[in-house]
C-alpha cells in the first residue's frame, strides 16, 4: 500500500497518540501493581517479576506493530468501502477514501482515554479484569461481563457509541466525496463496511466459543 504524505503523517500521529495513551494508562493506573495483585495467589513474586520484565522487553515490538495494525486495518476498510462505492456507481480514488478512513480512526482513540479517566477518577478500586473488559459507552458496560459467557464479550464491546460515531462520520464524508449526501454515504457504508464488521465479529465469536 502506497501512502500519500498526508496519510503517512496521519498514521504517525495516530501511532504517537496510541503509544502515549498506553504509557499514560500504565502509569496512572499503576498497572504493575495491578498485575501483582491479580497473580499473587497463583504465581510467586519472582515469577511475576519475570513476567513484567518480559513485558517490558517486548514493549518496543508492540509499539512497532501499532502503525502496521493501523495501516492494515484502514487499508482493508478502505478497500471494502471502495467496492461498495463501485457497486453504487461511484468511482473515487482509493487514496481519498483511505484518507477518510484514517481520520475516522481517531474516534476510537477516545476509548482508551475515557477508560483511563474513568478508573483514575471514578472507579478507583479495580482489578485487571475490570480494566480488560471495560469499554466506555458500550452494551457490555450496561450488561456487565461477570455473568456472561466469554464468546459474548467481544460483540457487546463492539456494540458501542464509538462505532456509531465512526459509521456516521464515514457516511458523511463519503457522501461529500461522492458529491451526494450523508444518506447516500450511509447506504454505501451499510452495504459494505457494516456486513464486513458483522462478519469479523462472527469470526471472533466462533474462535472464542471453540477455543475458550
Amino acid at each position: 500500500m502506497k501512502l500519500t504524505t498526508k496519510n503517512y503523517t496521519l498514521i504517525i500521529i495516530l501511532t504517537i497518540i496510541a503509544i502515549i495513551t498506553i504509557k499514560l494508562g500504565k502509569y496512572l493506573l499503576d498497572f504493575d501493581n495491578i498485575i501483582y495483585k491479580s497473580f499473587s495467589s497463583e504465581l510467586s513474586i519472582k515469577q511475576i517479576e519475570r513476567f513484567l520484565f518480559f513485558q517490558k522487553k517486548i514493549e518496543l515490538l508492540n509499539f512497532i506493530l501499532i502503525p502496521i495494525i493501523f495501516m492494515l486495518k484502514t487499508s482493508i476498510i478502505s478497500s471494502v468501502l471502495s467496492i461498495g462505492m463501485f457497486f453504487n456507481n461511484n468511482d473515487n480514488s482509493f487514496k481519498k477514501i483511505l484518507n477518510i478512513v484514517i481520520k475516522a480512526e481517531f474516534i476510537f482513540l477516545l476509548m482508551p482515554i475515557l477508560k483511563i479517566f474513568w478508573f483514575y477518577f471514578f472507579q478507583t478500586d479495580y482489578t485487571l479484569e475490570d480494566i480488560q473488559y471495560f469499554y466506555p459507552l458500550s452494551a457490555l458496560n450496561i450488561i456487565g461481563y461477570k455473568e456472561l459467557d466469554s464468546w459474548l464479550i467481544y460483540p457487546l464491546q463492539t456494540l458501542n457509541l464509538f462505532e456509531v460515531a465512526y459509521i456516521i462520520y464515514l457516511s458523511y464524508q463519503i457522501g461529500d466525496l461522492t458529491k451526494t449526501n450523508a444518506d447516500n454515504g450511509l447506504k454505501i457504508v451499510s452495504y459494505s463496511y457494516v456486513p464486513t464488521l458483522l462478519l469479523w465479529v462472527t469470526v471472533i465469536m466462533f474462535f472464542t466459543l471453540n477455543y475458550s
